[in-house]
């Protein structure tokens, strides 16, 4: 069994401390550092960028969005999940565009948290169809809905099967193709929206009324 290597960063100390107490009883994952600011983050990270780090958004000093920027903009491979409250709309899409690998809420379950270290482990990402979709629609743009036609008709059809949380090998497996060919259609489909990872792809999706959830 693969124990995850955790870094906590929240300027609430009984948070911290409670989340802390439940992973390291877990048996499956151990805090090895915690930051309440994030520049408090970004002066230790150097020491642990091979763990996954949960980042709450807003912090004194340095808030999460600029910390993730800094710290990825270093450590590039670093894995980091945002813990959020329901609601933080405005914070959500800077988050992703900082380049997180997920969303956590705050009052998660504790196998929910396991989950999310688990799926960031193995490259992918965790994020809540339900948090993205309250994004969406909370993004007040003239945009319509439509399917666009910069992508192909498999392209599209890739792109909603990774919307609706298939891997890559899977999706090669569904279709019949190498997973070779699936991520070269991901990397495509990727430069052709413009979008960072895995949320952005699905925001696309939905904006452009690919997907419905």
């Amino acid at each position: 069994m693969i124990k995850h290597n955790v870094v906590l960063v929240d300027d609430h100390s009984l948070f911290r401390n409670g989340l802390k107490l439940l992973l390291n009883s877990s048996g499956k994952a151990t805090v090895v550092a915690e930051a309440s600011t994030g520049q408090e983050f970004l002066e230790i990270i150097k020491d642990y960028s091979d763990a996954i780090v949960f980042m709450d958004i807003e912090m004194p000093v340095k808030d999460g969005i600029e910390a993730t920027r800094e710290a990825l903009s270093a450590y590039p491979d670093l894995r980091i999940i945002a813990l959020t409250m329901f609601g933080e709309h405005e914070y959500y899409l800077k988050m992703i565009e900082a380049g997180v690998k997920g969303f956590l809420l705050k009052n998660s379950e504790i196998d929910e948290v396991i989950d999310s270290l688990d799926t960031v482990a193995t490259g992918e990402s965790c994020f809540s169809k339900e948090l993205l979709l309250s994004l969406v629609k909370n993004i007040h743009t003239k945009e319509q809905k439509f399917s666009d036609s910069k992508l192909s008709d498999r392209e599209i059809e890739i792109l909603s099967l990774i919307s609706k949380g298939f891997s890559n090998q899977e999706i090669s497996e569904k279709l019949f193709i190498s997973k070779r060919t699936v991520d070269k259609h991901r990397s495509n489909i990727i430069e052709k929206t413009g979008s960072k990872n895995t949320a952005s792809l699905v925001m696309y999706a939905i904006k452009n009324g690919i997907i419905d959830i």
